[in-house]
């Protein structure tokens, strides 16, 4: 693996001149990627004399910092498996050491059951001096376990998947063939760093030299302004956000002018160095798409799986609108008969879950690590891949048509008033809408808003696919009352179960079809 970006981490020190930096409302601690490298080194170090090697496992349970990274790069350098746990949905009492089978667990929280260690001694730890202590040599193979990944349990508990070498090092190749990293970029990187991709672009920096900032979430659009980065790393939900933000700043400031007056409001948002946007995770709204790009900052839609990390993606110079891209290197789809999306890799993330109750990993995984999507698309002639929605999200009426209710719930969310949309049927007679609303507390405004687009919804639509009422969500899904995935994409099971009766009932706080 001569090629390998995961064994020039570990052998190489990257190009002096480049930096990491985490920004917080306070401020922003910044370290040069030189400096960054070397520490890692020393904590590995540490992290021998704690007694941990070559495959075991380090637990990370905390927000984004500058630490989380150090652990991941520490982990790499040391031949140790990190496994990433998103705050809002683990705490350290539930037995994680255990279920597992960690070394050590790191956490920012109160480090008291057992196995646990604070996150901050990872800082002291990094900064002393080592004279004469050297790590042997860690040489990857594409097989080799890098991670674990948890999958979002969006239908339940999660499943843990083990990240091989070899798929990250095909990501991180194809992604920067594509955008070409390079010196002037500063990547900004927002979402949890559990998740496995949101650390290919520290990866990337330390591989291709080039800034990358980190901060959580809830602060990312006061880093946008201070930063002014080149690239963010985002999902739909937070480009539907930024959108509506625009366009409140937008306000009657056009003055005949609105394609101005959006360019100027994208500015004082995004900055002024934005080269492109990057979505993923869950479908993005055609609308939004288009609205970034109208102002003149390219958005990219792709698409991809826990299970098979990057498969497909828009990017300059091979951009469809419609479509999530075009295939990576080193990765195949392939439809079945229902148009079912199966993808095989060169280098698989993995061949199954790991611990997986029988039958479970056989649904999704072939015997060569092939996987089964359960998502439906179509490849046009020029090899760009279209997504249609997910085979569990196709309702079959007592009629016998079938029903994808991904466009009626992407028409929906056209509605400045509606921030997410989620659509059931529970009779196999009729759809309900579960919606989730921009602004709380609803009142009559926004309630007739939201009475108005299910109309022209309708309109939009054939006899079958009419949404006969509307659940206005209170409290609006979030990640912390579980409704949302650390991702910001809908938890369908749960927010289904919450809101059951409402859904069965055509009363009290359901909107009607107006005419």
């Amino acid at each position: 693996m001569t090629d390998s970006v995961i064994n020039r981490l570990v052998a190489q020190a990257p190009s002096p001149g480049h930096h990491i930096s985490f920004f917080r409302l306070g401020g922003i601690e910044t370290v040069e990627l030189t400096d960054f490298h070397a520490r890692a080194g020393r904590l590995a170090l540490w992290l021998r004399e704690l007694g941990i090697g070559r495959g075991d496992r380090i637990g990370i349970l905390a927000a984004n910092c500058l630490e989380w990274m150090l652990l991941d790069l520490a982990a790499i350098r040391l031949g140790a498996v990190s496994v990433g746990f998103d705050p809002a949905k683990f705490d350290t009492d539930t037995g994680l050491c255990e279920r597992y089978r960690l070394s050590v667990l790191f956490t920012d929280g109160a480090p008291t059951a057992p196995g646990s260690r604070s996150l901050g001694e990872v800082g002291p730890a990094a900064e002393r001096p080592r004279p004469g202590e050297v790590l042997e040599p860690i040489v990857y193979s594409p097989d080799d376990v890098l991670s674990l990944k948890l999958t979002s349990g969006s239908t339940g508990e999660p499943k843990t998947l083990t990240a091989g070498v070899g798929s990250v090092d095909d990501d991180l190749r194809a992604v920067q063939e594509m955008f070409a990293h390079g010196a002037d970029d500063n990547l900004l990187v927002f979402l949890p760093l559990s998740v496995v991709q949101q650390r290919y672009w520290t990866y990337s920096a330390l591989r291709w030299g080039h800034d990358v900032t980190i901060c959580t979430y809830e602060s990312a659009f006061p880093a946008l302004r201070l930063i002014r980065p080149t690239v963010v790393m985002g999902v739909p939900g937070f480009f539907e956000s930024a959108r509506k933000h625009i366009q409140a700043r937008m306000g009657d400031a056009a003055g005949g002018d609105e394609d101005g007056a959006r360019r100027d409001a994208v500015r004082q948002l995004f900055g002024d160095r934005i080269r492109y946007l990057w979505t993923g995770s869950a479908p993005a709204a055609a609308g939004t798409l288009r609205f970034f790009t109208d102002a003149g900052l390219p958005i990219f839609e792709g698409y991809g799986l826990n299970e098979t990390c990057i498969v497909a993606k828009n990017h300059p110079g091979a951009h469809r609108e419609g479509s999530v891209g075009r295939v990576l290197p080193g990765k195949q789809v392939l439809l079945d008969a229902e148009g079912v999306i199966h993808v095989r890799a060169e280098h698989p993330v993995c061949r199954g879950y790991e611990q997986a109750p029988p039958g479970v990993s056989e649904r999704v995984f072939a015997a060569d690590g092939t996987v089964r999507t359960n998502d439906i698309g179509r490849l046009d002639e020029d090899g760009f891949l279209y997504i249609h929605g997910r085979a569990d999200d196709v309702i079959v009426l007592d009629n016998g048509r079938k029903i994808a209710v991904r466009p009626l719930e992407e028409h929906m969310k056209i509605s400045p008033a509606i921030e997410e949309c989620v659509v059931f049927c529970p009779t196999q007679t009729h759809l309900v809408a579960v919606v989730s609303p921009a602004v709380e507390p609803v009142g009559p405004a926004e309630e007739q808003a939201i009475a108005e687009q299910l109309a022209r919804t309708n309109a939009a639509f054939g006899a079958d696919e009419q949404i006969r009422y509307v659940v206005v969500a209170h409290p609006g899904f979030g990640v912390e009352n579980g409704l949302l995935t650390s991702q910001l994409k809908p938890r369908r099971g749960r927010i289904h179960d919450t809101y059951r009766s409402r859904i069965h009932d055509n009363q009290g706080s359901i909107h009607a079809v107006r005419d």
